[in-house]
């Protein structure tokens, strides 16, 4: 491995920002602000690139604040990558890497703003998923590593979680403390021997495992210990509203909601299609639909079936004419979904994405297909991490 050496950060990217090492070779550097002077450690060496830690500030950006979390730095917690950067400025970082990723990979100049959300990055997250170190306490894995960081405290995420890092966890493998909704939070405990249960946050084991019950809007949702949920508080509201604003359901239409989770768009699409309408939710989750079973129970049109999405489920399921809505997980619907997709003609596309990279991958897909991006919302809905939720329409091309 190379020694330490003094950088100038170009730009961001994936994975922090971009410099070029003294032999030419592109470095990715954690830590550190575009325009800065930095002297990095290495900690990755491959053929074509290289990775690093910013140890030392040479010369500093005007965007560079105090980390507000004690354990992000080199060698640290691997879980925010953003601390070290001024609030203001996220946003404008993470429209940075979203522009790039839709010009270098769908071919599209696209002028993105990213929204901030709420007025603070801090306590904002009402799910935070911990491993357990070896004396039982919670603790976050350090970057690209499975090797742990203990902490006291997670300053992103919900205050009320305080008591979770002061129990310990013995005998457990993964805490993942939720605050959901309505109720008291709780955790999803993962034992070593695979068995799960939920308990109080100071490990009192609950006799029937917990659900959440929350409201968006004017409808309620049953969530399931097993079942997804956004993690930022804001984030069911203001992507539902995203969604319904671009998919402009009208009575009597077909939706089809795949990857839909316990139905947290499957319930408002089939409102707005009425009785002589219909939307058919898929999810592959049999905890997620068994909620959604119960979230859409007083909603006749509506279909919730377990299966993948693959393409021969969009072949079957997806009416030529229809509006399709789509929330797949951090790696994307993939390009064999997109092209079925595509072939099965909707009329339109709403697709939300928590990743800029596979977002853009699979748009290309639509766009090579005859289908066009119009109107993309991102927002800033996971604070001090360059990740960011964004929300397209694509309609087909006259």
């Amino acid at each position: 491995m190379l020694d330490r050496e003094e950088v100038l950060i170009e730009r961001v990217a994936n994975g922090g920002t971009v410099a070029h090492a003294a032999d030419g070779r592109a470095v990715f550097v954690r830590h550190a602000v575009p325009g800065e002077r930095v002297r990095i450690e290495f900690t990755e060496e491959r053929a074509k690139f290289l990775r690093g830690d910013a140890v030392d500030v040479v010369s500093a950006s005007e965007h560079r604040v105090k980390a507000p979390c004690p354990y992000a730095h080199a060698d640290g917690c691997g879980g925010c990558d953003l601390q070290h950067v001024a609030a203001e400025y996220q946003p404008q970082w993470k429209a940075m890497l979203i522009a790039e990723q839709l010009r270098r990979v769908a071919h599209l100049e696209y002028e993105v703003t990213v929204q901030s959300v709420g007025d603070s990055l801090l306590g904002t997250r009402t799910r935070l998923r911990c491993a357990v170190d070896d004396m039982g306490h919670l603790a976050m894995r350090k970057s690209r590593s499975h090797e742990l960081q203990s902490i006291a405290g997670c300053v992103v995420a919900n205050p009320v979680f305080t008591e979770g890092f002061i129990s310990t966890w013995d005998g457990a493998e993964e805490v993942e403390m939720r605050a959901i909704g309505d109720g008291p939070a709780f955790a999803v405990v993962t034992f070593e021997d695979g068995a799960q249960v939920t308990s109080d946050l100071d490990g009192l084991i609950d006799e029937e495992p917990r659900r959440s019950s929350v409201l968006v809007g004017k409808n309620r949702f049953r969530v399931s210990a097993n079942s997804f949920w956004q993690s930022h508080e804001l984030a069911p509201e203001l992507l539902t509203k995203a969604v319904m604003k671009f998919a402009k359901p009208r009575p009597r239409e077909t939706v089809i909601d795949l990857y839909a989770g316990v139905g947290l768009f499957t319930v408002p699409l089939a409102i707005a299609v009425g009785p002589e309408g219909h939307v058919t939710a898929i999810e592959t989750s049999d905890a997620a639909c068994a909620d959604a079973r119960r979230n859409v129970a007083d909603l006749p049109q509506v279909s919730v079936v377990e299966k993948m999405v693959n393409r021969r489920q969009i072949m079957e399921l997806v009416p030529a004419d229809s509006i399709v809505v789509l929330d797949p997980p951090r790696n994307g619907a993939g390009i064999e979904v997109m092209k079925a997709l595509a072939k099965a003609l909707p009329r339109r596309i709403v697709y939300v994405s928590c990743d800029a990279a596979t977002f853009a991958r699979d748009i290309a897909v639509l766009r090579e297909s005859g289908y066009e991006l119009g109107d993309l919302e991102a927002f800033d809905l996971f604070p001090m991490t360059e990740h960011v939720e964004l929300v397209g329409v694509l309609d087909r091309r006259p």
